[in-house]
């Protein structure tokens, strides 16, 4: 069975948002809170009236509390006019977000922890890029420079893995994933939030890793923090849903089953996307892109029969068959992606397949440039065998390049790279 995708429709260039109505929507999710969420909110509110110039809203998002706090948020929500209380019956901090972020008209979405840990004069720096509409997501960050943090030992060390994970695993460039500080566009949120999946601790991470993949701004703000001793986050229960987490987006990653396709800069105006004078577009820019793999494949592929050859003791023909099969796969994944813009798994196996038939054509070309060699020098040289395949493999390389373009990709010979 097929599952077939609605593409959403592209979003317009980023522009300053319009300051009638409510501007912002900060949402505080909490669970079993009553110790703290009066007076939390009470001072997020005061903050809020004295510093910023638009309208706001507070939203209490409480998933699945059995003390009082349910009761605590309806009575803020009947005293301050500002603050809004959401009831859900299922725990998770990502599925409290996701439901008041898709529900909110707010053009600017933020959430912040109830304890307050960050000082709150960031959180204007937070959405000020975003009301501008020079950045897309903002995050507080207590590892960026200029950042003031008091912590425990452990709480760091596990903050400074986790990202370093991040970094490593995921090629994440962001500097903080785990700060409940952060910010969105609600039409970028529109865009990302039906494509992630975590419901709990990891939301947020995954929401930016997604983020960094459609090459959208995300801005990082330094913050003064000061841990909570009375958090109620469990930090091995949650490094251990984060750690699966990261393999699960890595996995998807490393697989294709992220529709990456679908987040290569489809949010508007990235100078990225425009023609420049000088820039090769179409068939010119194919051709540099099947050049580089090419050179690279070139430099593989002698490599790998010089092995053979010297190393391993194999004859000219078995070292150059099994050298370039392995090049030839490498190759055509490499000309898929790079040159090609082909994303995703969809058609991989047939794209092989049909790249492995050009190869065959290519070790009719190397093979029988090496017999012709054997019948007119004999036991030739190391030095004039690779010259000979170099030649050949110049005239393969052109001929692999026609049928890549005509045959194995022909729905992606306009230059796109999406």
């Amino acid at each position: 069975m097929t599952r077939t995708t609605r593409q959403p429709p592209p979003l317009p260039a980023r522009t300053p948002l319009p300051l009638d109505g409510i501007v912002l929507d900060v949402v505080v999710p909490v669970h079993n809170e009553e110790r703290d969420l009066e007076a939390c909110v009470r001072r997020l509110h005061a903050h809020l009236t004295a510093t910023l110039p638009f309208a706001f809203r507070i939203t209490i998002a409480d998933n699945a509390s059995t003390d009082r706090t349910p009761d605590i948020s309806a009575a803020l929500d009947d005293a301050v006019a500002e603050v809004t209380a959401v009831r859900l019956e299922r725990k998770g901090r990502g599925r409290a977000l996701r439901t008041v972020w898709s529900l909110s008209e707010a053009p600017v979405l933020a959430y912040m922890d109830v304890d307050l840990s960050t000082d709150l004069n960031a959180l204007f720096p937070l959405v000020a890029p975003l009301i501008s509409g020079h950045s897309d997501l903002a995050i507080g960050s207590r590892l960026a420079g200029g950042s003031r943090v008091v912590r425990g030992p452990k709480r760091e060390f596990v903050s400074r893995a986790y990202n370093l994970i991040l970094r490593t695993g995921l090629a994440a460039r962001f500097s903080d994933a785990q700060c409940g500080f952060k910010a969105v566009r609600k039409d970028v949120a529109d865009r990302l939030l039906p494509l992630v999946e975590d419901t709990g601790w990891f939301f947020d991470t995954e929401l930016l890793v997604l983020a960094e993949r459609a090459g959208l701004r995300i801005h990082e703000v330094p913050v003064d923090w000061v841990d909570d001793p009375h958090s109620s986050v469990h930090i091995v229960r949650t490094a251990a849903e984060d750690l699966r987490g990261v393999w699960r987006v890595g996995r998807a990653l490393a697989t294709g089953r992220l529709p990456l396709d679908r987040l290569a800069r489809p949010f508007g105006d990235d100078p990225r996307d425009r023609t420049v004078p000088g820039v090769p577009r179409g068939l010119a820019r194919q051709v540099l892109g099947f050049c580089a793999v090419g050179v690279l494949s070139t430099l593989a592929y002698l490599a790998l029969y010089s092995l053979l050859r010297t190393g391993a003791g194999a004859g000219p023909q078995v070292a150059n068959a099994v050298a370039l099969l392995l090049t030839a796969l490498g190759n055509t994944a490499a000309n898929r992606r790079f040159t090609f813009g082909v994303h995703g798994r969809e058609r991989a196996v047939r794209h092989q397949a049909q790249g492995l038939v050009v190869f065959g054509i290519g070790l009719a070309l190397t093979s029988g440039s090496l017999a012709a060699l054997g019948l007119a020098a004999g036991r030739a040289a190391h030095t004039t065998e690779l010259s000979v395949l170099v030649v050949a493999n110049l005239a393969a390389t052109a001929l692999r390049f026609l049928l890549l373009r005509a045959w194995v990709f022909p729905q992606n010979t306009s230059g796109s790279t999406r």
